[in-house]
């Protein structure tokens, strides 16, 4: 029998590919080819997601990893895309563990809420450049992008002015077409500007979440800047894309924005049900078996690499049903958006928090936002590992 290997076209801009949907119907796993020919699984069912997440014996080392795009294969052949020491996203237990634990009381529900004013200041800002400029705009630019990047520099102690290079290094790493040596050049400036950064820190300490690790003296300054390095990245161009792409959706959903705007109590579900229902992850995550693991009947041999398929997972009818439509009503909860099991996101309550935030505070101050080209027109970041739009041309 032949093996697939991984369809990335979608043929709407906001569900999965129609191959990877009607797969699941098939059932949860499924024997695929790898993009260096290496056969492996993907997971399609929701269940067996949260299984092969939550299992302690799969390794999330990029050293045990099949690449799912040809790209990659390059970067994997040369053993050149290290793991920055402190880059704790790809590490297993227990050097995931104590990086993990280091940070957790960084990111507590609490200090989440303390930020709360901030980041509402900071999208009423926003807002008011917007209304001064007139449209039309891009959204991207102007509102989605600007938020989570300002609230993260300041939570980590980053210059937000020296954003225009660590964004365009950004979009070179997710780019899924980037060749080897221009994103290691990206990531060796990344990690040149953020290392000189921390150096910098103990002379001119500040409160903020760089400068407490420094003062905490537990890392080393290599290990802060990978730390440093995974959440500026992280914590700027997901929730931006979220918001992005959660504009475009609703939109395009116009009874959906209506419930959305013309009621603030259901801005908290709306969020988790648009976290769901775009799960902006658009490939991977990856694991490899360190052994043979059963997962719903099937045997995953050691040393084999699982891609878990989130966007179709997290519409599995079993789990959510009619879970193709976006509906900001339902009781939400339960998505994999954020992951599961040990690499769950740090980071979920300060991106909740923005997007609780922005979301309302953008459609009760624009409520004739509409798009200033058809929707076709809109680029889709089908070429990145982080789904969502390019630009978002608005008007209102």
């Amino acid at each position: 029998m032949s093996h697939l290997s991984l369809p990335i076209t979608r043929q709407r801009p906001l569900d999965p590919p129609d191959e990877v949907s009607g797969l699941r119907q098939q059932g949860a796993m499924h024997r695929m080819t790898f993009a260096d020919g290496h056969l492996g699984w993907l997971v399609t069912g929701y269940a067996a997601a949260r299984a092969v997440l939550a299992h302690p014996h799969f390794s999330n080392r990029p050293d045990r990893l099949h690449p799912l795009v040809p790209n990659r294969v390059e970067l994997a052949k040369r053993g050149k895309m290290p793991v920055p020491r402190g880059f704790f996203l790809r590490m297993d237990p227990p050097g995931h563990t104590r990086y993990r634990k280091l940070l957790t009381g960084q990111f507590t529900v609490r200090r989440m809420k303390m930020l709360e004013p901030r980041i509402a200041e900071i999208a009423d800002a926003c807002l008011d450049e917007m209304e001064a400029a007139g449209g039309p705009l891009d959204l991207v630019e102007s509102f989605a992008l600007p938020i989570p990047s300002l609230v993260i520099c300041e939570l980590l102690g980053v210059p937000y002015e020296d954003r225009a290079q660590f964004q365009a290094d950004s979009e070179i790493l997710l780019n899924l077409e980037t060749e080897a040596d221009k994103a290691l050049a990206a990531m060796g400036r990344i990690s040149a500007y953020l290392y000189e950064l921390i150096r910098r820190k103990p002379e001119e300490p500040a409160d903020d979440l760089l400068s407490g690790l420094v003062e905490g003296g537990e890392l080393d300054d290599e290990e802060l800047t990978g730390v440093a390095f995974l959440l500026l990245v992280a914590g700027h161009e997901t929730t931006a894309n979220m918001l992005g792409l959660g504009t475009y959706a609703l939109l395009t959903n116009p009874d959906q924005l209506a419930a959305m705007r013309d009621d603030p109590s259901v801005a908290e579900n709306g969020v988790e049900e648009l976290l769901r229902y775009l799960t902006i992850i658009h490939l991977g995550p990856l694991r490899s078996a360190l052994e043979d693991v059963e997962i719903e009947g099937k045997v995953i041999k050691a040393g084999e690499t699982v891609a878990v398929h989130l966007p179709v997972a997290n519409r599995d009818p079993e789990r959510f049903p009619d879970g193709d439509r976006l509906d900001v009503t339902r009781p939400a909860g339960g998505h994999l958006t954020f992951g599961h099991g040990i690499h769950q996101c740090l980071g979920q309550q300060l991106a909740r928090a923005e997007m609780r935030i922005a979301f309302p505070a953008l459609l009760r101050r624009l409520p004739g936002l509409r798009l200033a080209v058809s929707p076709e027109e809109v680029p889709m970041r089908s070429d990145m590992s982080i789904y969502g739009v390019h630009r978002l041309p608005v008007t209102w």
